[in-house]
């Protein structure tokens, strides 16, 4: 594609987005999210970088969970306390909702069950349709949250709550949580290893009625005793019991993601990605070329996915 922005319109969107101003930002986004959006990603990110904006101070937070776990309202409610709690701060959140099988558009409207300040420059609401993409994300939030890990202290990505399936967001956050609610039959889920292993804590979330909530705490907690084995000094994740509706344990779970610097994950990202950019362009063949190549340089993603593509469709000759 050919870059849509002329003359120094693309640094103004950068530094006007940097600001807290939406309408820029969500230009930048609707860019994108474009399928031919190689070439923009060149120049944008090159701009961003060439205008001294870091993205390493950034946190993002996954959220993923069974459908009616209140992900959404209880996003809402952290966003309400972290704009009272915090001055210097922003947030951002990425809700991913389920696709339409005949348009490709949203289905739930996230954007309706989250009440967030509208002029409130200090956070920002993006909603993307999965596009039917397994594992709970669109083709190019990953995208999109590199743009916002550049003006954002705080990106939270709700992914599509459609099953187990759905553990892709935590390959590229840095602290991911998984919601549930008690008794609800996510007693079920403790018992599946796979999926108890993904996430960095847990949210029993809906816990309105208190003997209830310690009885699925009691199971969760008992269940996560096998990570103790493969989990670093022994110890099980955290479980928060929260509670949108009497705002139980909300301050208590925003303090512990305002106070983590988890970045461990970064380095293995961006090879993450490439490889699943891949595999979605080429199948395994595409996939097996890929691995002959050094997908863990410090190159930006874009000199990475030209250099496999260059690759690959020279062996695909």
């Amino acid at each position: 594609m050919t870059v849509r922005f002329a003359g120094n319109e693309l640094k103004e969107l950068i530094l006007e987005a940097s600001q807290g101003e939406k309408y820029p930002l969500a230009k930048l986004i609707s860019e994108l999210e474009r399928p031919d959006s190689f070439e923009f990603r060149k120049v944008l990110f090159q701009e961003i970088e060439s205008l001294g904006f870091k993205s390493d101070r950034s946190v993002t937070i996954g959220f993923t969970g069974t459908p009616g776990a209140g992900k959404s309202s209880l996003l809402g409610e952290i966003s309400t306390q972290f704009l009272s709690q915090t001055s210097d701060k922003k947030m951002a959140v990425v809700a991913i909702d389920p696709s339409s099988h005949i348009s490709g558009g949203s289905l739930l409207g996230d954007r309706t069950r989250l009440s967030l300040p509208v002029r409130e420059k200090r956070i920002f609401f993006r909603s993307q349709p999965s596009q039917l993409e397994l594992g709970g994300l669109n083709p190019y939030t990953y995208h999109v949250i590199r743009l916002l890990r550049f003006f954002f202290d705080f990106i939270f990505v709700e992914t599509v709550g459609i099953g187990q399936n759905e553990i892709e967001v935590s390959k590229l956050s840095d602290l991911s949580f998984l919601v549930m609610v008690p008794l609800g039959g996510d007693q079920i889920q403790f018992m599946k290893s796979g999926i108890m292993e993904v996430p960095d804590a847990f949210i029993l979330n809906k816990c309105d009625e208190e003997s209830l909530a310690r009885a699925s705490y009691h199971t969760l907690s008992t269940t996560l005793e096998f990570l103790r084995d493969i989990s670093p000094g022994g110890a099980i994740p955290p479980i928060f019991l929260t509670s949108v509706k009497t705002k139980k344990g909300i301050g208590e779970l925003l303090d512990f993601i305002l106070k983590s610097n988890p970045h461990s994950k970064r380095e293995f990202e961006i090879k993450i990605q490439i490889e699943k950019w891949i595999k979605t362009e080429y199948g395994n063949f595409g996939l097996e070329i890929a691995r002959q190549i050094d997908l863990s340089s410090k190159r930006s993603f874009e000199e990475i996915e030209s250099l496999a593509k260059s690759e690959i469709q020279k062996r695909y000759k």
